[in-house]
């Protein structure tokens, strides 16, 4: 029973996680590298700045969920191979 319950909130944030990077590949696919800027560009100077701010803030819940799921895949590798040991004797 525990190890199922581990295995969906393993589930959960891997599942999270998928989703955060590829949202995070989708916004660093329209980013320029180098811009060009003069006073007819600004607008483009300031949909980059944007776009780098939304992917900054993703920096920290990537973090979060990189560290639970691999936490949890610890764990539930764990709980797998102690309930084997058991169940050999």
């Amino acid at each position: 029973m525990t190890l199922t319950i581990v295995a969906v909130i393993f589930g959960a944030f891997a599942i999270g996680l998928i989703v955060l990077l590829i949202y995070k590949s989708t916004l660093t696919m329209h980013r320029d590298d180098q811009l060009f800027l003069d006073d007819a560009s600004s607008h483009m100077h300031a949909e980059q700045t944007e776009l780098l701010a939304k992917v900054n803030r993703l920096t920290i819940p990537v973090r979060v969920f990189s560290m639970g799921s691999g936490v949890f895949l610890i764990a539930l590798a764990g709980m797998w191979f102690y309930e084997k040991l058991n169940g050999i004797q």
